[in-house]
């Protein structure tokens, strides 16, 4: 249903800004001087009945509940192979500069916006943001990934480390999000999560797809390449 609701949100906005004459756009960084856009994604798990948390255990650390704590494994471990669910074309991974509010590390912090993965909440409203997602997902395949990794985790019992304190973007021991296209298709390649996840032909499908995106890229000639080789432009 959130799913639903992003795509219809998104077309309609365009098809509203169309009708007044403007374009409106959901690149991840439209202008390089300004921060990107995003699409945090907020997960937690509840019973059948949907009447209680399974995250909070008030006498964990950090309140982590095991299923929290399996949960949290399985997206620090997942996240890097499959950024190319959440940053899906060239311009994604523009978004991904220190000290823009976009992350760039794959760790995990206390509502700690440095991290790319921040939690937030307590209690019942205990959960995690996945803050790597940018405006231009697919939002079923974005949704899809945090779900992946995340089960993935509780299904090996994986566990996340301690949280970062402190600011992520300079601190020398985290793992990086990719920094491009091509860097995430290589890493999507090789996902066990994602093959297990996805299958083989869907799996195959999304590796094209990216494929073809960068492909088309570098067949451009872009405005920065004319303009740095110009001697006026």
């Amino acid at each position: 249903e959130m799913a639903d609701r992003n795509t219809i949100y998104k077309n309609a906005a365009k098809e509203i800004a169309d009708a007044h004459g403007r374009a409106l756009t959901f690149m991840a960084k439209y202008d390089p001087d300004e921060v990107g856009s995003s699409c945090h994604i907020h997960s937690s798990l509840w019973d059948a009945k949907g009447k209680k948390s399974l995250m909070w255990d008030e006498d964990a650390p950090h309140h982590l509940s095991d299923t929290f704590r399996h949960w949290l494994g399985g997206l620090m471990h997942a996240s890097r192979e499959l950024a190319l669910l959440f940053a899906p074309t060239v311009n994604s991974y523009k978004r991904f500069q220190p000290d823009s509010w976009a992350p760039t590390a794959v760790a995990w912090g206390l509502d700690n916006r440095t991290c790319g993965l921040r939690l937030v909440g307590h209690g019942q409203g205990y959960r995690v943001e996945s803050r790597i997602p940018g405006a231009d997902v697919n939002s079923y395949l974005a949704f899809a990934g945090v779900i992946a990794a995340g089960l993935y985790g509780i299904e090996h019992e994986l566990d996340p480390g301690d949280p970062l304190v402190g600011n992520a973007y300079t601190d020398p021991d985290v793992e990086h999000i990719p920094s491009t296209l091509v860097e995430a298709i290589e890493l999507f390649r090789g996902s066990e999560v994602a093959k297990a996840a996805f299958g083989p032909d869907v799996h195959h499908h999304l590796l094209n797809s990216a494929e073809q995106e960068w492909a088309a890229f570098n067949r451009a000639v872009t405005d920065w390449e004319l303009r740095r080789n110009f001697e006026q432009y």
